[in-house]
Formats: C-alpha cells, sequence, structure tokens
C-alpha cells in the first residue's frame, strides 16, 4: 500500500507537468512529512493569484476529468467541490488524493512539524511517535479522520507535541511517547481545557485568545 501512495504521488507529479507546468503545486501533509499511514490521502495545494482561483480551479477539474478513461494517468472519480475552500478530489491508482488552491497554513504546518522534528532530534523520535500515535487513533480507537467528524491530524499532532513539551528528557522512544499521550490525557480535564500550540489553554478563554492559537 505505501508503495502505491508512492507511485500515486510521482503520477500526481506527471499530471500536474502535462496540464499546469506554470503553475507552483506543492504537497503538504503526511506524505511530504513521511508520517502517513496505508490508508492516507495525498494533500496537494496550488498557489496562485487569487482572482484566477475559482476559473483555474474548474479548469484543471475539467482537463482531469477529460482524462478519467486515460491510462497513461490512471486518474478517475474527480469531484470540484465549489466551497469557501474550493477542493478538487480524485482518485490517482486508487489513492485518495485532495487538491486545495493557495493553502498555505498547510505548507507553514509542514515547515513548522519539519523544524520541530529536526530541533526534538533522537533520530526523528517526533515523526516516529506521530506515525505510532496516529496508527493507535485510527485504527485502534476510531478517533481520527476530521472529514468523519473526528479529530483532525493536525489537531492530533499538536497533542504528540505538547506531550514533547512536558516530558521531553524522558521520552526515549515513540512506546514511551505513546504510553505518556495515553497517561496524560486519560486524565485530562477536557470539560475545562483544551491544548493549542502554546500549551494548556481555559476553553472560557476562547475568545480572547483564539487568534493566537
Amino acid at each position: 500500500m505505501l508503495e502505491l501512495q508512492r507511485h500515486a504521488y510521482y503520477s500526481l507529479r506527471k499530471i500536474w507537468f502535462y496540464i499546469c507546468h506554470l503553475l507552483q503545486v506543492f504537497a503538504f501533509g503526511s506524505v511530504p512529512l513521511k508520517t502517513y499511514l496505508p490508508d492516507g490521502d495525498i494533500d496537494l495545494t496550488v498557489l496562485t493569484h487569487q482572482s484566477i482561483e475559482e476559473g483555474l480551479a474548474k479548469g484543471i477539474s475539467d482537463i482531469l476529468q477529460g482524462h478519467e478513461h486515460d491510462p497513461m494517468f490512471d486518474v478517475k472519480s474527480v469531484q470540484y467541490i465549489e466551497a469557501q475552500v474550493k477542493i478538487l478530489k480524485c482518485l490517482v491508482n486508487d489513492i485518495s488524493v485532495d487538491i486545495s488552491f493557495n493553502q498555505m497554513a498547510g505548507l507553514s504546518a509542514l515547515c513548522f512539524l519539519e523544524l520541530a522534528d529536526q530541533i526534538m532530534g533522537k533520530d526523528h523520535l517526533l515523526k516516529r511517535s506521530i506515525i505510532l500515535i496516529k496508527t493507535w487513533c485510527f485504527y485502534e480507537s476510531r478517533i481520527l479522520g476530521a472529514y468523519h467528524g473526528l479529530i483532525s491530524t493536525y489537531a492530533l499532532e499538536m497533542l504528540v507535541l505538547h506531550i514533547f513539551n512536558i516530558f521531553h528528557s524522558s521520552l526515549n522512544g515513540p512506546l514511551a511517547v505513546l504510553y505518556k499521550f495515553l497517561d496524560y490525557y486519560s486524565s485530562f480535564d477536557w470539560d475545562n481545557h483544551g491544548v493549542c500550540i502554546n500549551g494548556v489553554i481555559k476553553i472560557s478563554s476562547l475568545p480572547d485568545i483564539v487568534g493566537k492559537c
């Protein structure tokens, strides 16, 4: 399955070179971070001027749909979701792909987590811990999946980072991180507190700090 994801990713690069080689297209999320699961999807974002974003999204959707039966690209089930954040969804080599536009927040999150992993060190302990905890949350506890109203991957990554901030000196492997994760959050006061990039926050104060976190 992981090999299929890599093949799909390179197929996507070929597609983009064919239909829009003058645009800036970047991968973000778990694939470039190398924390993806076998059942994960691929996230791409197209950087373009906002004034042509809608027309470009429709144009790319039409081009992808026109190649749904082209064996050269192996793309199918193309969907254009015309919402505030415009997204193209499709399957490439039967791997789910989401294509967004000007998703700077996703690119910033990728750079932030990559830098955090470098600072943590210990043979990419942060990334290895994210993979293990994502696996437990997705396959064992079934609580991961923003599309289904469950916890998002980025929210989970912030929870893992919080564990590192508190217990970094005693964390020597992914299993130790998973243990601290389960032990700490099993007794966390979720009714009155939450966790953001800056640490624990009071839910009652969210209106005052939502812009900061």
